[in-house]
This record gives C-alpha cells, structure tokens and sequence, in this order.
C-alpha cells in the first residue's frame, strides 16, 4: 500500500536520498532493523553507540516511506489530554507518559548535537488552543492537571492570547519545550553517521516476506529468497508492520498537509511557535525554515488509498478555510500538499517491547500523533533490553 500521496515537501527540498545497497546475498548481523525511517533509523543510532552490529533493511528506498509525509512537530503532550489518560492508565502510568515525550525532546536535541549532524532541528514554543468553550474547559482542567504533576505549561485566556499572539480564542496552553525538525533531513543524518563512523549496513529495495525462529537467533527471508541471520530483530516499519503481527494493536487514519509559497517574516505570527487546536479533527500548524506556512490535519478513518487521494483537493479547502479563521489576514497560497496515512492506538501511546508470541523480535510502534517523541522512547528502550539492562516495560507493552 502507498504510505502517501502527492508532493511531500520534505523529499522536493532535500531530493532524493542516497541509492543505498541492495541485499543479493545471504548475510549475518546481530541485529536486523526492519524499516528505515526515523524509528529505525534511531534504534540503529542507539545500538550503534553501545557497540551493537547492525543491518537495515527497507522494502523501498530509504527514509521514503511515511518519513518524508511527517510533519515534525515534536512535543510532549499526545493527542489524549493528561487527566483522560489518568482514567483510563492510572495516574502513575499517565504522568510517566508525558514526563518521557518530554525527556525525548531533549534527548534528540543532545543526539543532533553530539554527532554534529543537522536535521534542521530547533527547540520551538507551542500553543495549544481552544476551539470552543467546551474545549476551553478542558484545558483549564488540563493546566491544572499538568501543574500538579510539575510539567511545563502556561494558561493564556482569551485577552493575554490576542495582546501576544493575535489569535482570537477564548484560551490556550502555552510552552516552551516543543520542537520542530525536517524528519527526512534528520533520518538521512543519522544512517549516514552510523554509516561513516559504525559500521551501520543498510540496504533498500529488500522487503522481509517471513522470519524463522532457530535456537540461537531468528533467520529473515526476503523477496529475493535471501536470508538474513540475526541474535534479534526490530520491526519498525509503522502500521505496515500488521504484517508481522497476529493481532490488531491500532486503526488507521488519514492526514493531509499542505505547505504555502514562502512568506515575508511580518506575515507570520509572533515567536512561529507550534499550534494545534482542542478540535477533533484538528488542525496543527508551524513554519519551515525558508518562511514556509505548513498546515495539516482533518484527519479521517482510513479506507482505502484511492478514496483517501480523491479526498486531497477537499481536504486542502477546509484545511485553508480553518486556518483562514484562525488568521483571517493571512495571504497564504499552497507550493505543495501530500496525504498520509498513520496508526493511532486507543490510548494514544506506542507499542515497545516484546510480543509473547514472536520469540527474538522487539517491535518499535510509535503510532499517533507523536510519533518521533515516541521513537525516541523506542529505541532507548530495546537497546536496553537487548544488552540486558534494567527497563521497564509495562507502560508500552502489549496487552496492557
């Protein structure tokens, strides 16, 4: 199935990646990685630097799947509001939820710089804000909710929202720990480190049919009946790994995004933080860094990638009209769109670990609207349970 459609502007600004190697013989590694995108790009990372051999392997070419559709809005709210994941997780669980999405920023931050590796990241203020009075009530509720955990956030009523930023609604939250980044950019950064300084092997155009587990480790068989030999295997290859599990762990919706013309600096809004809206569907907004206006959202249940492409130019005109609102003197004209097409779970967090019943396999699922805070966590996470470190693994498991 197409991940995408359309003009993804991530893969116009950057141009193609590198034509990476193309597995034609039967190979050994301790770690396979299925999936070259920015989850398994960062599993390799953190592997890599512990002193793990690896392979990566993609079915198309590398970083080109729902990578290069990603918008990169990086923060540490999920798209369930801290006091509704308390009812439903408890309220440790919760907490610890959002406490790691916001370590992961920080911990991505160090990584760009560690390596002197450029993905166009840059720390971000964000605002979150009230589509309607019931939403903001919710994020009174939710302020509240989030200062007695001590997490960073700003309550702005309807005035202090309009004197600061000139957006009429009647609240937001505000704060100042978002970031935003080009995944493609930052995905190509990593492999190519690792690939230079580690020993990172990746190979594209090589698609994992089935696996087979041994005494001592699990053989991969792909496409082109080669086998690939591995102590373990990291399956990070988005919702498409379905096909690698036994069970339904998500549902797929739709995105669609569009990216204006470049624009003067006077034409965008103060600080050019991040926004999202209380609204479901919502739409979330940031800018680029040549000026570029990028809006997304009114996200839809999945049906079928023909039907989802038809519904570009639809999507693309409430998008527009919905940010209109929001910034009715804006003079925004569209350069380029694309749709997607992403998991999300019932309770907005990622599946990491093992499954009870794929023996030597770690699967990295960060679905929903956090996906890269989520990879982040990931990929900690299974290097510390492939070298035998203490992690704790309930939050995220399956069955939980």
């Amino acid at each position: 199935m197409n991940l995408k459609s359309g003009l993804p502007f991530w893969l116009i600004k950057n141009g193609l990646s590198k034509d990476y190697l193309r597995l034609e013989e039967n190979i050994e590694t301790e770690v396979l990685i299925i999936g070259s995108g920015i989850t398994g790009a960062l599993a390799a990372h953190f592997l890599c630097e512990a002193g793990v051999k690896c392979v990566v392997v993609d079915k198309r070419m590398a970083s080109t799947g729902s990578t290069t559709a990603s918008t990169a809005q990086l923060q540490y709210e999920i798209d369930v509001f801290l006091f509704e994941l308390i009812e439903k997780i408890g309220e440790e669980n919760a907490v610890k939820a959002y406490k790691k999405c916001l370590e992961s920023i920080f911990t991505l931050q160090k990584i760009i710089k560690d390596l002197n590796i450029d993905g166009d990241f840059m720390m971000k203020t964000s605002l979150y804000l009230a589509s309607d009075a019931k939403g903001a009530k919710d994020l009174r509720k939710e302020y509240e909710t989030r200062i007695k955990y001590g997490l960073p956030v700003e309550f702005l009523d309807q005035k202090q929202l309009k004197e600061k930023f000139n957006i009429d609604r009647k609240a937001a939250l505000y704060n100042s720990c978002s970031a935003q980044a080009d995944t493609f950019k930052l995905c190509q950064a990593l492999l190519n480190y690792h690939k230079e300084n580690s020993g990172l092997v990746v190979y594209d155009h090589t698609e994992v049919i089935t696996t087979e587990n041994k005494k001592n480790g699990i053989v991969a068989h792909t496409e082109k009946k080669n086998t690939i030999t591995a102590k373990k295997i990291i399956a990070a290859p988005g919702f498409e790994s379905e096909a690698l599990l036994d069970e339904k762990v998500m549902k797929l919706n739709s995105t669609y995004v569009l990216v204006s013309k470049p624009m003067k600096e006077e034409q965008l809004w103060n600080e050019r933080c991040l926004i999202w809206e209380t609204a479901r569907p919502y739409i979330y907004i940031r800018t680029t860094e040549d000026n570029r206006i990028m809006v997304g959202g009114f996200d839809e249940p999945f049906q079928d990638s023909k039907r989802r492409d038809k519904l570009m130019e639809k999507k693309n005109d409430l998008i527009l009209k919905r940010f209109k609102k929001l910034f009715p003197e804006s003079e925004i004209e569209l350069d380029f769109y694309w749709c997607g097409t992403f998991g999300e779970t019932k309770d907005g967090l990622p599946f990491i670990g093992e499954h009870k019943d794929h023996p030597n396999m770690y699967f990295a699922l960060g679905y929903g609207g956090n996906g890269i805070t989520f990879s982040v966590i990931a990929a900690q996470m299974i290097r510390d349970l492939y070298l035998g470190n203490p992690v704790e693994t309930d939050l995220f498991s399956f069955g939980r």
